[in-house]
């Protein structure tokens, strides 16, 4: 008999998932796991040992949608046991601590898992998939694949085989005395690598095609994170290395170490050799597709690095093929959060409910510009998943002739394609709110004191704030009419009656009117 799901990779995104069906209840699901533990990615990974994700206890609030602002480690349970932030009180946790937490999450939520059970092939005849693991033949309506990006990114270089895999490399500093390192790649684990490195290395250099992008000013968190950043001050106050901006055109050998010919971008391209006695590389992972037969091999997008996917995160030519998790990040890619536990933990609890096709779940309210503007302003003061997935996520708010619905996080683009279904109940207008930066924030030196500012919950500069806001749109019909930005406030409280409340009042009552 075919389950309805199985789930593939017993990690976060896996865990929680199978975590929600189980406590639905109403779905014959599996979830298949390589290892012989669930979360067995941070054995391994980073291989420095300390997550970047944070981890704050002490927030001075015990509103628990609160704390998972500040909390990216929790998966999403109603067991207040189950909170990351009761396992550590490290704001920069250890990836051990992480293997701990999910092995006991999968333990208390019973989720029914299939440990050392590596799945080998998966095939589709007609509308039923067939998943071949540790032996075992299964059939299921639905595969969902939580397999993170498992697979080092190669780039293609000449030579690039003659580099040190981050997945490889040793990490202890001692195997690299007095020696001359290149790292290939500009992200966190490129410069964790450096920041490892310094105290025992005559030269690093850093190298990429792209410039370094700096997490505080992008406000991606997969940018380079100021934990992983020293390497910045050796180079700009010339202590020994160096950030080249460039590409690498080959990786030859020379005798005990490498040559590398590179190409500089900062200067029209000239071309250097440069000699190391380390290549290591730092380029990143990719989603592993080599699972997939002919019958369901699904596309791939962003460098062949991860699957492409619709805005309910199915595949976009194999119907009935989802993905969670870190490989989701494809529909925000260093945008929004979808890559990180603290920002797909919401996109997975949403992937459910566009699985189980049931109206979303929705709380009745009054049709008044008051009533509307009320659960705006509560729900954007409050919610952790807006804050997390931000421009991605959205609270609806429907208006119909039976009244009006609210409905708490719903992907932004599966709204825009598909509106929302909701029992008994159709709906001319609908509000859609989000939490935003500005369109051009990345371009704001966030340190820059001349730069001018937004004044602070001043509304009718509003339109222009960088910082995180909510946005309010309204539709009728399916189509935009109108845009409302609240302003900007230092801690993030966005309930003052005149600069926020009234305004957003104002606004729903010309879109009702």
């Amino acid at each position: 008999m075919a389950l309805d799901y199985v789930i593939i990779g017993a990690g976060p995104a896996g865990l929680q998932l199978a975590a929600l069906l189980e406590a639905d209840g109403k779905r014959d699901y599996l979830l298949l796991e390589a290892a012989d533990k669930a979360g067995a990615f941070f054995e391994r990974y980073p291989r420095h040992r300390t997550l970047i994700s944070i981890n704050k206890p002490h927030t001075g609030t015990d509103d628990p949608e609160l704390n998972l602002r500040l909390d990216w480690n929790s998966l999403l349970s109603d067991d207040p046991e189950l909170l990351f932030t009761r396992y550590t009180g490290r704001y920069f946790p250890s990836a051990d601590t992480m293997v701990r937490y999910l092995g006991d999450f999968a333990g208390r939520t019973g989720v029914k898992v299939r440990y050392n059970a590596r799945v080998t092939r998966v095939g589709k005849v007609g509308d039923l998939f067939t998943v071949e693991a540790g032996g075992t033949s299964y059939t299921a309506r639905r595969v969902v694949v939580a397999t993170g990006v498992s697979q080092t990114y190669r780039p293609d270089i000449p030579g690039f085989e003659l580099a040190e895999g981050y997945d490889t490399m040793s990490t202890d500093p001692r195997d690299y005395l007095d020696q001359r390192v290149l790292i290939l790649g500009k992200g966190n684990s490129a410069f964790e690598t450096a920041d490892n490195l310094m105290e025992t290395t005559t030269v690093i250099h850093v190298a990429g095609p792209s410039s370094v992008r700096l997490a505080w000013r992008t406000h991606f968190v997969g940018h380079l994170r100021a934990v992983n950043n020293n390497f910045l001050d050796t180079y700009q106050l010339k202590s020994a290395n160096a950030i080249l901006d460039g590409s690498v055109r080959r990786i030859e050998r020379d005798g005990d170490g490498f040559l590398v010919t590179f190409a500089f971008s900062r200067v029209d391209e000239v071309v250097k050799e440069l000699r190391y006695d380390r290549v290591l590389a730092c380029t990143g992972f990719r989603f592993d597709a080599s699972i997939f037969d002919e019958s369901c091999r699904p596309e791939l997008a962003i460098n062949d690095r991860f699957p492409a996917q619709t805005e309910a995160w199915e595949s976009v030519n194999v119907p009935g093929l989802f993905f969670a998790g870190t490989i989701s990040q494809v529909r925000d890619f260093k945008k929004s959060t979808s890559g990180f536990i603290h920002g797909f933990r919401y996109a997975v609890r949403a992937l459910h409910r566009i699985l189980e096709g049931a109206p979303w779940p929705a709380e009745k309210l009054d049709v008044t510009p008051e009533a509307v503007t009320d659960a705006v302003i509560a729900r954007v003061n409050r919610t952790s998943a807006l804050w997390q997935q931000f421009g991605f996520l959205a609270d609806v708010v429907t208006v119909g002739e039976d009244g009006a619905r609210y409905h708490d996080e719903v992907p932004v683009d599966w709204f825009v394609r598909h509106g929302l279904a909701t029992a008994g109940h159709d709906y001319r207008d609908a509000f859609v709110v989000t939490l935003e930066y500005g369109p051009d924030h990345d371009k704001v030196d966030p340190f820059d004191i001349s730069v001018a500012r937004i004044a602070q919950d001043t509304p009718g500069q509003a339109h222009d704030a960088a910082y995180l806001h909510p946005v309010v749109r309204h539709y009728r019909d399916g189509v935009l009419a109108a845009t409302h930005h609240l302003a900007e406030n230092l801690e993030n409280r966005w309930d003052r009656p005149e600069a926020h409340v009234k305004p957003l009042a104002a606004f729903v009552a010309r879109a009702l009117r």
